[in-house]
């Protein structure tokens, strides 16, 4: 099984090592590692081309932002499954992307998704929240359920057959395919019970109380693109557990 790994960049010098070195460190060797960059005018570029024998597929062009340049990625990936690491994130260990092929051959899943670590910026062994996923049973979406994106993979046939980023919707395109694909479609999940990811704090839909606002309404825009009805506390829900990771040990 070929595994396409995904990483978007924009002027990220100085986490992108951390991101590089994560995925080339693997113990799963048949990795096509691609790197789709948004015209960073930092040392970005640079950083690239120094691991240009070990990255497959690299394009540095202004792109319309990070869900476009996923986009991108995607339709550039030959993998039997894709996976989506970005510049500010690294696995945890070197068996990650070995323990996700062991999952998906286990039970022929169509997508795997894991556990997420969000660390400090500085000190990445400074745990801040812990996002454990648990397994999954249809319906968890109405009660604000949904995996952590980046440990979400998924297999390429998938993508071919549902589609991949809706760019209208600027914060919750990674909300809204989950939804299309886990719950609208039912594609057959399994869960790996591991923390395989260290995000840095500060995702771009809860920066601000403004983001969350737009990431809510947003999240309500996912539902009704599908054709699908929330329950009146699911979007309510959703941030809700997020604040409850943080209190969880």
């Amino acid at each position: 099984m070929k595994v396409s790994i995904i990483t978007i960049t924009y002027n990220s010098e100085s986490t992108l090592i951390d991101t590089i070195d994560s995925v080339l460190n693997q113990t799963y060797k048949d990795i096509e590692y691609i790197i789709v960059d948004g015209n960073s005018t930092d040392s970005t570029v640079s950083i690239v081309h120094s691991y240009k024998d070990k990255i497959v597929k690299f394009v540095s062009e202004k792109d319309k932002g990070l869900y476009d340049a996923l986009n991108k990625g995607i339709a550039m990936a030959t993998g039997d499954v894709i996976g989506i690491l970005h510049s500010d994130d690294f696995y945890t260990n070197h068996h990650v992307i070995e323990n996700i092929v062991n999952t998906f051959n286990m039970n022929h899943a169509d997508a795997v998704y894991s556990d997420l670590y969000y660390v400090d910026k500085n000190d990445t062994n400074k745990i801040f929240r812990k996002w454990k996923s648990g397994h999954y049973k249809h319906g968890m979406f109405l009660n604000g359920w949904m995996p952590p994106h980046p440990t979400f993979f998924v297999r390429r046939s998938v993508y071919e057959k549902y589609g991949a980023f809706n760019l209208d919707l600027v914060s919750a395109a990674d909300y809204e395919l989950m939804l299309r694909f886990i719950h609208k479609h039912k594609i057959k999940l399994d869960y790996l019970p591991e923390f395989i990811i260290k995000m840095r704090v500060g995702g771009k839909s809860n920066v601000s109380i403004k983001n969350r606002i737009r990431a809510n309404q947003e999240d309500r825009r996912a539902w009704k693109i599908n054709g699908l009805k929330p329950q009146f506390h699911t979007l309510y829900m959703k941030p809700l557990r997020k604040i409850i990771q943080l209190f969880k040990k």
